[in-house]
């Protein structure tokens, strides 16, 4: 592996894990009351997108960092889906 795949996987190591704290916290509490949908639903599509592009491409770093950001940026818009009606319901 060379400086430039190192590069890369130093930079979606960051990225990913700096996601990991908001995911997280959003799992634990359940409170979606400050998550954007029209936002988050974009961030989805894009990291997909993002995933597509670099499977074409075959960059490996791209490809790992949106598999595990996809899931995690999907699982949150599930709840802000599921969750957020409810709060909108008692509001």
């Amino acid at each position: 592996m060379n400086y430039t795949e190192w590069i890369g996987y130093a930079a979606a190591s960051l990225t990913t894990a700096s996601f990991v704290p908001q995911a997280w916290l959003t799992f634990k509490t359940r409170d979606v009351s400050g998550i954007s949908l029209g936002m988050y639903s974009a961030f989805t599509l894009g990291i997909a997108l993002w995933l597509a592009y670099g499977l074409l491409i075959e960059a490996w770093p791209v490809v790992i960092a949106n598999i595990i950001t996809l899931v995690l940026a999907a699982s949150i818009l599930a709840m802000r889906l599921r969750f957020g009606r409810k709060a909108s319901a008692s509001n």
